[in-house]
């Protein structure tokens, strides 16, 4: 069974700094594409980083330059590290996973959500 377990969401004040981690149990072959998404109160939600199984890395353009996402394959945990916060990044984020089994058939598996608030 896969569980997703998210840490690092809270209150922090504009220009501020916090770190989300998100890391995956459960079995599975290869790790496809990991991302983070967040959606705010009356918004869709969006996807805000993405890392593909060979490093490379996405970015949406509201949070280039400043937020960071990587992931330690050894421990099965993807980091999004934000940084220079703005009110407008006060959202619920969400990592989300791409994986497949030995057969080759692909999931999709995401996390409960985490609250980041960043006040003015």
């Amino acid at each position: 069974q896969v569980q997703l377990v998210e840490s690092g969401g809270g209150l922090v004040q504009a220009g501020g700094s916090l770190r989300l981690s998100c890391t995956f149990s459960g079995s599975t072959f290869s790790i496809n594409n990991i991302a983070w998404y967040r959606q705010a109160p009356g918004k869709q939600r969006e996807m805000v980083a993405s890392i593909s199984s060979g490093g490379s890395t996405n970015y949406a353009d509201s949070v280039k330059g400043r937020f960071t996402i990587s992931r330690d394959n050894a421990k099965n945990t993807v980091h999004l590290q934000m940084n220079s916060l703005k009110p407008e990044d006060t959202a619920v984020y969400y990592c989300y996973w791409h994986y497949s089994d030995s057969g080759g058939y692909e999931y999709e598996s995401w996390a409960q959500g985490t609250q980041v608030t960043v006040s003015s």
